[in-house]
Order: C-alpha cells, then structure tokens, then sequence
C-alpha cells in the first residue's frame, strides 16, 4: 500500500481542509491523477496520487485534517478493472473512439470550480476541449461553451440548457424564493476575515484622496503597446506604471515601506510589491520581489504569471508572504471610489479605480475647461507611522509620476 498523506503548503500552516475526492473508495487511479483539492489559509494545493492502483478513502471529504495525516492509500498490487482507461503511454493499440471520452469525462480532468459552473449553466463539461495543464477543463472554457449556448445562432439552446430556468439560478432556488443556505467558509475566506478585521482594530487606519489625469499614459500605451508586445511578449498595462511610481514615491516617503514593531519602526531598503488580485476563491496578494530593480516589462511579465497562476489556484504560499506596500485596483471592477484597508503588517496600501472623463481645468489652457481621462486614487495608511503630510505627498508623488511619466525615466 502507496500512503496518500495531507501536503504541507508552507511553514506556518499546520492544518488544512480535504475538498471533494474525486474518486470512491475502491476506484482506480493513474499515478499523478487528482485526487482532491486541498484548501489552507493562504493557498489551494492539488493532492495527485503517488502510483497507480485502487484507492481506499480513510477521511471524508470536507474535513480539516493536521498536515501529514494519512488520508487515503493506493494498493498497487490490485488488479486493473476491465475496460478501465490505462495511462497514455500504455495500451497504444487501445481504440482512438472509446478512449477520449473516457479521460474527457474523469473528474480528473475538470477543476473544482469548473465543474460547479458547468453544473449550474447545464454544461457537459466531459464534452469539452480543455485549455489546461494537460487538456485539463478550465473555468474559461466552461464559460466559453456557456457563451456559445447562449448566441442568437442556437435557437435550441433553451431546450438543452436547464440552468436557463429559474429553478437553476445561482442561488440555487427558483425566483421569489425565501430559502436559507448556509456554507462553510473556506480556510483562505477565514484568513482573510481574521486580517481585515485585525487591520481595522490594530491600526489608526486613516485614507487621503488625490484624482490623477491619465492622459498621458494613455497616449504611450496607445503609441507603443503594440511594438512593446512584440518587443517584450507581454502586454502593456497601467498596473506596470503605478508600480513604478509607488517605487518612486517609497523612496521618497520610506516610512510608507516600514512596519511597525513593538516600539521600533522596522525600514526596508527594498521594494515588494503586493498586488491585489481577485479570485474564485478570494483575494490573494502575490508579491513581485525587488520592485526597485525591475524595468516595465519584467514588472508586466510578472503581473501576468501570477494573474494566470492566482486563477488556477497555483500560487505557492511563498510567492504570497511578505510585501512591503500593496496595491488594489478595484477599477477593474468598475469601482469608482474606496477605501482600501490595510495589509498586515504593512503601514501603507494604494487603491487604483475607473477611468472616467470628467470634466477638469485643462493643464496646458489655465482657466479653459476639457474632458479629461481621470482616476480617483486612494492610499489608506497607519497614521501611527505616517503623518499626514507624508500620506499626502506619496500621493501627490504618485500622481505627478503618472501624469509626467518622463519623471520615472529620469527617476526624479
């Protein structure tokens, strides 16, 4: 017997919650097949089956288990049940018709969150092509069938999509109804609870406003970005510029890149960046090391693997320890104002939101007014380490950055 035990995600994490098996006890597994999703405070790990044999499930799923715990075991002396699909590099005379329907159908092959929309929209999820780790179908390709059934051009879609109907609605009831449910939070929902509200009750947590003119960035995103993608192989956003300018503004207020500790202010001569990014799951805030040292497009190119790696629920604990400052950018959302809360036990966060024109006093026509492209900006911060004056320049800082981005060439 194989023993399948509970993966340890990092250091500080002790205990863990078992997600769903996507096996019975007695099933056969290939080796390297998903067994489970396993949920901890800060990440979601994959548990794959050390060898191939016939499972015997020892804990239910949904429960929390110590990290090391034996949770299931592999008998690898069992015998393969008949019609069984072997590993792809046996059987090669097996049928090209019998067999993708087999590995398309596994749950293996369908991620937890892809299977519950499929569910919910009336998808056949074993039907679909997927775009992930090998052919592994993906939220994205679930929607993307969702979207094929809902076009003009398949009238019968009514008819083969029962989650059209209101008895399939996201709540799960039909419409008008009074029903109650109850879920558990997951583990990474529950840490992120215990911060927020630690944040609000450890820290003279006070925001200062300022609005920046996006203009200018606008106008070298839209001049360059097509030979920037060529050049560097990765797409040109904001994002990128107000990370450069937060570094920027460190330098000059290094208070907004300390912590607090006990009676001492810990300082950093380094930049790590947290970057709010929204998930499925909940918020993570993955970490770009050593802001200071990276040009545009390391920063970009770093953005887009963790976007990518913090939607599949790959992002390892250490890629989310630490930062020194952090930003959210709940424009994305189309959030036109907030006020970010802190990241423990960092003293300053910058909150990014929509652009929307709006009609200003024209910088280059004193007293003439025009539609300008402008973003309010947010910086919430820990009044114990910064004062006033302090909060208001970073954001003055930031501001002058984006909308004279030669200032960030010239690193003034």
């Amino acid at each position: 017997m194989v023993e399948v035990v509970v993966p340890s995600p990092g250091e500080s994490i002790t205990e863990v919650t078992l997600g769903t098996w996507r096996k019975s006890d007695g099933d056969w597994v290939e080796k390297d097949e998903l067994l489970n999703e396993i949920d901890s405070d800060k990440a979601t790990l994959e548990l794959l089956s050390p060898a191939s044999g016939a499972i015997r499930l020892v804990v239910k799923s949904g429960s929390e288990q110590k990290v090391g715990t034996l949770v299931a075991k592999i008998d690898e002396k069992a015998k393969r049940p008949a019609g069984s699909a072997p590993s792809a590099s046996a059987s090669p005379k097996a049928s090209p018709k019998a067999m993708p329907p087999k590995v398309d159908e596994s749950p293996a092959r369908i991620s937890g969150v892809a299977k519950k929309l499929a569910a919910e929209r009336g998808i056949d999820a074993g039907a679909l092509s997927g775009s992930g780790p090998s052919g592994r179908v993906m939220k994205i390709d679930v929607e993307g069938a969702a979207t094929k059934n809902d076009s003009p051009r398949a009238p019968h879609s009514a008819e083969a999509t029962p989650a059209a109907s209101p008895a399939a609605s996201p709540a799960g009831s039909p419409a008008g109804s009074r029903g109650v449910r109850r879920e558990k939070l997951t583990r990474l929902r529950q840490r992120i609870a215990e911060r927020l509200v630690s944040a609000q009750h450890n820290a003279a947590m006070l925001t200062t406003f300022n609005e920046v003119d996006m203009t200018e960035v606008i106008r070298l995103r839209t001049e360059h970005k097509l030979e920037f993608e060529k050049v560097h192989g990765v797409g040109l956003g904001f994002m990128g510029f107000f990370i450069r300018s937060c570094v920027s503004a460190l330098r000059q207020f290094p208070r907004a890149n300390a912590y607090l500790a006990g009676d001492e202010m810990e300082y950093h001569d380094y930049v790590d960046v947290g970057v709010a990014v929204g998930t499925e799951r909940g918020l993570v805030v993955p970490v770009i090391r050593a802001a200071e040292c990276m040009a545009l497009p390391d920063i970009e190119r770093s953005l887009k693997t963790f976007a990518l790696r913090a939607r599949e629920g790959k992002l390892t604990v250490q890629e989310m320890t630490g930062g020194t400052f952090t930003i959210s950018n709940g424009g994305v959302y189309g959030s036109l104002m907030s006020t970010p809360i802190l990241n423990p036990p960092q003293s300053a966060i910058l909150g990014m939101h929509a652009i929307k024109k709006r009609a200003v006093e024209d910088p280059h026509n004193l007293g003439q007014i025009a539609l300008r492209p402008m973003m309010y900006l947010a910086l919430s911060y820990d009044h114990r380490v910064l004062d006033g004056a302090d909060a208001v320049g970073f954001l003055v800082h930031v501001k002058d950055c984006i909308e004279k981005p030669g200032r960030l060439l010239l690193g003034v």
